[in-house]
């Protein structure tokens, strides 16, 4: 008896949370820092494959003129921003949607759309990519569906949605992969919700619009603002769907980054490390930006 009474009192104890995430949270650290370091040791020249060791900022300046295979740098980083930040606002929008959608008395209709999500969100990035190819790609299933039904004469008439130089089919890949997520969010928020405020909602008549502007996009907005940051920043280095669904040109960053490391001139690993110290800076300053901004907001 003794010994529950003691776990129990453990379980109660203001740090207990803090404490039991912090192995995990030491080694995550860890394995950061030691990869970070390594990256930043070899983009300065200290770990070098090749000939002697010469720290300098000679990769990072050959990043910033076009020079040693990444003429591309500049053009990669306003396409990398332009697709994190529209996928981020389109799967926001359709997470808030769900949300005023799901925010009703109605518990069957809740109970089936987190299933829908958890659906979604167990299919892997790159399967869903190769599925938007194979729907959205002008010899794809819709192509040829319209050219069936006479909308189009053939289907390389079809409109450009993936491979495209606006990246279409890479936001609608993160669109729709990252809104589930995001709704997830935004339901958990609402369930956290104190019952009085729904009670108060239905005597005062809030329903439809006014109730989404006066009660659903308060409950979730703070959340799903700290959610979308770390979207953004999954967007900026991710891989898989811009390989399937992107162009040779612009490409994202991660698509330059990974080249560079793997190309067989040695001497352009530098350059991929300091690619990467710059994105994983960006992303850091992004989410730091976005936490002040939020805490400045509530």
């Amino acid at each position: 008896m003794a010994a529950k009474r003691g776990r129990r009192a453990l379980m109660r104890a203001p740090l207990a949370g803090r404490l039991a995430l912090a192995p995990a949270m030491v080694v995550m650290g860890l394995l950061v820092a030691v990869g970070l370091g390594y990256a930043v040791a070899q983009s300065l020249g200290m770990l070098p494959l090749t000939g002697e060791p010469a720290v300098g900022l000679d990769s990072y300046r050959a990043l910033a003129g076009g020079e040693g295979g990444a003429v591309d740098v500049w053009a990669s980083a306003a396409f990398t921003l332009w697709v994190s930040v529209a996928s981020t606002i389109l799967a926001l929008a359709l997470a808030l949607a769900a949300a005023g959608w799901i925010d009703r008395p109605a518990g069957r209709r809740r109970r089936g759309a987190t299933g829908v999500m958890h659906i979604n969100l167990a299919i892997p990035h790159v399967v869903w990519a190769i599925g938007l190819l194979i729907i959205l790609s002008q010899g794809g299933l819709l192509s040829r569906v319209a050219a069936a039904i006479g909308l189009i004469s053939e289907p390389s008439e079809f409109p450009l949605l993936v491979r495209d130089p606006l990246g279409i089919g890479i936001i609608l890949h993160y669109a729709t992969k990252e809104a589930p997520f995001l709704a997830l969010i935004a339901y958990a928020l609402i369930r956290a919700r104190p019952r009085e405020l729904d009670a108060t909602a239905r005597s005062l008549g809030a329903t439809g619009l006014r109730r989404f502007r006066m009660l659903t996009l308060p409950t979730v907005l703070p959340g799903l603002a700290i959610a979308g940051a770390l979207v953004i920043a999954f967007v900026f280095g991710a891989y898989e769907a811009p390989v399937v669904l992107g162009m040779d040109s612009p490409r994202m960053l991660s698509v330059v980054g990974l080249d560079l490391f793997s190309a067989s001139d040695l001497t352009l690993r530098p350059q991929a490390m300091a690619l990467g110290v710059l994105m994983a800076a960006a992303v850091m300053v992004a989410l730091l930006a976005a936490l002040a901004v939020v805490r400045r907001w509530r």
